[in-house]
């Protein structure tokens, strides 16, 4: 059994948004998806780290969660800033057990365990004071609530951090975010959202004693990047 990280799919099987319209890494991704995910086994975990499909709603995403239901092993996701079928997890339980996705778990408030090793995170959020509004600062203290209830429902174990949103960028730290990685004493957090020309002003490796992982798709080449 191994674990996986990857973010960003942007499934677009009922819509009319498919990222192939990009070119580059982006030209035939479904299929690119499917040839990473095929080193899997039905025992490997795999955290899909938010902008999991261009569905406006539940039933628009049926047809994406089907296939992501469909690649090996057990997946767990979490929200991103594109995912707009996101209502209740409530919902999207009843949803999923009503049509027969079985395979996926939901990342929100809570932590879930690969052996003794807690799997926690949420969304995250930019910030900037000079810039942002009121709102995004409101946003960005619940992404801190939720981040502190999935570590602290970790309670004493190892943790590893997923994000949806880099907490580092360039020269821009999300101070509130990186506060409570250290706070939980959390050492390696992987994050997506980055794409295309963003991928060089990307954070990666050791800063202030946590380790940082940029797992977007289109990054990974479309190949989950094994963990453990």
């Amino acid at each position: 059994m191994s674990l996986y990280a990857i973010g960003d799919l942007h499934l677009s099987l009922a819509t009319d948004k498919p990222m192939d319209v990009f070119g580059g890494r982006w030209a035939g991704y479904m299929d690119k998806i499917l040839a990473g995910f095929s080193k899997l086994t039905s025992e490997d975990v795999t955290v899909l780290c938010g902008d999991l499909t261009w569905g406006m709603g539940l039933e628009e995403s049926l047809m994406d969660f089907q296939f992501i239901h469909n690649l090996p092993g057990k997946k767990i996701v979490l929200k991103g800033n594109h995912d707009y079928w996101w209502t209740t997890v409530t919902k999207a339980k009843q949803f999923f057990w009503a049509n027969g996705i079985d395979s996926i778990e939901i990342l929100h408030n809570n932590c879930h365990l690969y052996g003794d090793i807690a799997i926690c995170g949420t969304r995250g959020w930019f910030y900037e004071e000079e810039t942002g509004k009121a709102h995004d600062k409101k946003i960005l203290d619940r992404e801190v609530l939720r981040l502190e209830a999935s570590l602290k429902a970790a309670e004493g174990r190892e943790k590893l951090c997923f994000l949806h949103y880099p907490p580092r960028y360039r020269d821009y730290v999300c101070r509130e975010i990186v506060d409570v990685l250290h706070a939980y004493g959390v050492k390696q957090c992987f994050y997506g959202h980055l794409h295309g020309p963003s991928h060089r002003y990307a954070v990666q490796g050791e800063v202030e004693g946590v380790h940082y992982t940029m797992i977007s798709a289109d990054y990974l080449e479309f190949r989950p990047y094994k963990i453990l």
